[in-house]
């Protein structure tokens, strides 16, 4: 009886282990670790010619660094522990923004997921890639700095999961934060706001001496506006309504200022120096990310924004 009795107890507590340490990893983050290991699996990472030796800069230890890198004289003579950076791993900073308005809620029928949703797995698929490359991430307008171990990762799956404070998730268009030079940007919205406010914001980025991506994530029903007959429509932003008698008649015009408007955002990320990408929420995210993946590859360094306008 005893044996039995320990048996169970022994169970129960690793069983509730198990689930303190789910809750630890939330569920967004592990979808994003899931679709990382397919795409890391299908692509190549970035080459790296190995530790090196020549010194590129100290900077604080943290929580997941080896212990073997820890330069003991600096740290005595400063008095906090520091570690030694050759040139090889000084790492770029990429900063992630998914848009979470309250217009990323939408998801039609043609859709298994909300534009919020699959902005924020592409955006923290991104920075787990980034991660596991070596370099540090942050999130435009996040409270805490940008890092380069599992726990920023843990901690931006919790802001995206809920964690958000209302001037973050109220916003269409990235924050006007200060940025460091030379680093990366994947900014994933819906992006439809006036070109001119588009224009301003971005270029604003850009002329800080940031290489851009852009990520339009828009649901299928958007489009293609398949609706007839009478329908209303809702601007989920501000709760405006529009009755239309016979929603079919609107699709034409609908999708040629569309088409426009993406025109015009695809030119400005080529005037920017940047990269311009539509995604679907009815597509699977992988093949996007791994074209991001690449093309993060390369350093921010050898690209020139040029703002226009």
């Amino acid at each position: 009886m005893a044996s039995n009795t320990s048996s169970s107890l022994t169970a129960a507590g690793l069983r509730g282990s198990a689930d303190q340490l789910a809750s630890a990893y939330p569920p967004m983050l592990i979808q994003s670790e899931r679709i990382a290991n397919a795409i890391v699996h299908g692509a190549h990472g970035r080459r790296r010619t190995g530790p090196g030796s020549d010194f590129w800069q100290y900077r604080p230890y943290s929580p997941g660094d080896s212990v073997s890198r820890i330069d003991w004289r600096k740290t005595a003579r400063a008095g906090k522990t520091l570690i030694r950076e050759s040139e090889w791993a000084a790492t770029n900073t990429v900063f992630v923004w998914a848009s979470q308005t309250k217009g990323m809620d939408f998801r039609s029928d043609l859709a298994s997921t909300t534009k919020r949703e699959r902005a924020a797995i592409l955006a923290l698929t991104i920075a787990t890639l980034a991660v596991r490359a070596g370099e540090r991430v942050g999130v435009l307008g996040w409270p805490q700095a940008p890092g380069h171990t599992r726990l920023v990762l843990r901690r931006m799956a919790a802001w995206y999961s809920g964690e958000a404070d209302e001037q973050f998730t109220s916003q269409s268009l990235p924050p006007q934060v200060p940025l460091p030079r030379h680093a990366s940007c994947v900014l994933i919205g819906d992006f439809l706001d006036p070109l001119d406010k588009l224009r301003a914001r971005l270029g604003d980025i850009a002329d800080a001496g940031l290489h851009g991506h852009i990520v339009q994530v828009t649901d299928p029903a958007e489009e293609t506006l398949p609706y007839h007959g009478r329908t209303e429509f809702i601007e989920m932003n501000t709760g405006e309504k529009l009755v239309a008698g016979r929603a079919e008649t609107l699709k034409q015009d609908y999708i040629e200022t569309l088409a426009r408007h993406r025109e015009g955002l695809r030119q400005l990320a080529r005037q920017l120096g940047w990269t311009f990408i539509v995604h679907h929420t009815d597509q699977s995210p992988h093949p996007l990310l791994v074209s991001l993946y690449t093309r993060l590859s390369q350093r921010a360094g050898a690209y020139a924004p040029v703002r226009t306008g």
